[in-house]
């Protein structure tokens, strides 16, 4: 009885082993299996991904080393390999089953913030050992020894997002190719825009053959901020006050890339020095520098033209106006917050210039989650996060406001002459504000109107927000850094006032 009990379980032992060495066989075979480039394609069925693969260095280099999808996109084995892969296999497999891959925003899933939750710094520094290796340039280690002075706030993609999918609208370096053109401008501007009184007029820009169009915006009085039962508003948009501002004229629709080259090829600090004294005569203005090449792709790849220009600093937009007083005759600046505020409403006191709730627009609450948001009381009149598939949009594709205005809320957020404060308005003096200009001193900018990144509750007119110098420069490792371009801010642009000097009684 003892012998066959011990030959029982002897067997049964034997064959736990067995059972668990076939498991383990099979499960490695498993994960061997779903580990293939091919079997990643075979889910993963985003455009250009694999073709992008393809292109980049992590497949073609020159020592011929292939880089695969679980090399970035999993940790390296013992660094939680096996637990990120059932984790992101289960999400791939909900997925594939029941969502339908041709309605993902494709355009958000490639930007850094997403990617980085994506591909795995551990993975980066498992294979780059060395970040000082033989042949790297001297602008190549500065930029890895500023990598090591900010490792907790950056990640290896910041500046190496093509690596593994290459984008030829993409480039971390200097980008001295930038807003150059082959094309012959034939009707060159030698006069500005005529202003007939307080009416809408046309601007040239003197030297080249580009035109903006000027809404005469009058003068009036309205309530500044956001009552407190408006739905998600911000402490920092109140309190409410009345507020009077004299007439002005506003750009119809934000500085363009069109005029901002204008601007950037006519004062550019390349090939120059930037205390070159310039010829007004000529179209060129005196004694204003220019901006130096960009460090990367201002555009994103999305298009010049007439789509806005952005990822410019706030001092770049001053000098741009400054020069655009120079070569016109006229007075040109940024718009204060409440000029900026009090065009936008267009004489509405709603949330929005048009009627419209926001807490149908977000998706949050029960209610919105379950059957949907309502778009369409606000997709004609701006470009946010539920419809511009993660990038700017040409002005022609979104309707007016009340003063005749364009994109004045989403598509790129704009910059205001203020200080930003989060009491500004508290700060203001009792009674009716005429023409208030925001505080005397600050640290930051506002910016206003929100952008195509944002939430239906962020474009609404009273929405405040700021600028962040640092964190906007923070993939920049040029020493210094440079005060034309914001190296990680591609959602904010601006748009131009110009003053209008009423005629006295004798004129």
């Amino acid at each position: 009885m003892r012998l066959k009990r011990k030959r029982a379980g002897r067997l049964i032992f034997l064959s736990g082993i067995f059972i668990a060495s076939l498991i383990i066989f099979l499960g490695n075979k498993a994960v061997v299996k779903t580990s293939t480039d091919e079997y990643c394609a075979s889910c993963h069925v985003h455009p250009h991904s694999t073709q992008s693969w393809k292109r980049s260095t992590h497949y073609d280099n020159p020592r011929g080393i292939q880089v695969h999808c679980v090399d970035c996109h999993l940790p390296p084995h013992g660094e939680g390999y096996l637990v990120e892969k059932a984790k992101t296999g289960l999400r791939d497999l909900w997925s594939n089953t029941f969502k339908d891959s041709a309605s993902f925003n494709w355009e958000e899933k490639s930007q850094i913030d997403y990617a980085k939750g994506h591909a795995f710094e551990i993975s980066c520094i498992h294979c780059h050992q060395n970040n000082y290796p033989l042949g790297l340039t001297e602008e190549g280690r500065e930029a890895h020894l500023y990598y090591e002075q900010q490792a907790s706030e950056l990640h290896c993609i910041n500046c190496h997002i093509t690596v593994g999918h290459y984008d030829p609208d993409r480039l971390h370096a200097k980008n001295t190719s930038f807003g150059i053109t082959e094309t012959v401008e034939t009707e060159i501007y030698t006069e500005p825009g005529g202003m007939n009184g307080f009416n809408d007029f046309t601007e040239n820009i003197v030297g080249s053959a580009i035109s903006f169009e000027m809404v005469a915006i009058p003068g009036g009085s309205f309530q500044m901020g956001s009552p407190e039962n408006e739905p998600f508003r911000n402490a920092d948009e109140g309190p409410v006050r009345e507020v009077k501002v004299d007439p002005f004229f506003m750009a119809k629709i934000e500085v363009s890339w069109n005029e901002y080259l204008a601007f950037f090829k006519q004062t550019g600090a390349q090939g120059k020095t930037t205390d070159t004294y310039l010829n007004v005569d000529k179209g060129d203005v005196d004694a204003i520098s220019g901006p130096t090449p960009p460090y990367g792709a201002p555009d994103q790849g999305w298009g010049k033209g007439k789509m806005p220009a952005m990822s410019m600093t706030h001092q770049a937009a001053e000098v741009y106006c400054q020069w655009l007083s120079e070569i016109t005759g006229k007075t040109y600046r940024l718009p204060t917050e409440a000029e900026w505020e009090y065009a936008a409403r267009g004489g509405s006191s709603t949330p929005y210039f048009f009627e419209g709730d926001p807490k149908r627009y977000v998706k949050r609450g029960i209610r919105n989650k379950l059957f949907g948001i309502d778009t369409s009381g606000i997709n004609s009149f701006i470009n946010y996060d539920e419809n511009s598939m993660a990038r700017s949009a040409h002005p022609e594709e979104i309707f007016e406001n009340p003063f005749g205005l364009v994109n004045m809320l989403g598509n790129v957020a704009e910059f205001c002459a203020d200080w930003y404060a989060a009491d500004a308005f508290s700060q203001y003096p009792d009674g009716i504000l005429s023409n208030p200009t925001g505080p005397a001193s600050g640290e930051e900018h506002v910016i206003r109107g929100g952008s195509y990144k944002d939430e239906a509750d962020q474009v609404r007119c009273a929405f405040r927000d700021s600028t962040k110098s640092e964190s906007w420069m923070k993939t920049d490792p040029q020493i210094p850094k440079s005060v034309w371009w914001y190296s990680d801010c591609f959602h904010v642009g601006f748009r131009v006032v110009c003053e209008y000097n009423k005629p006295s009684v004798n004129e």
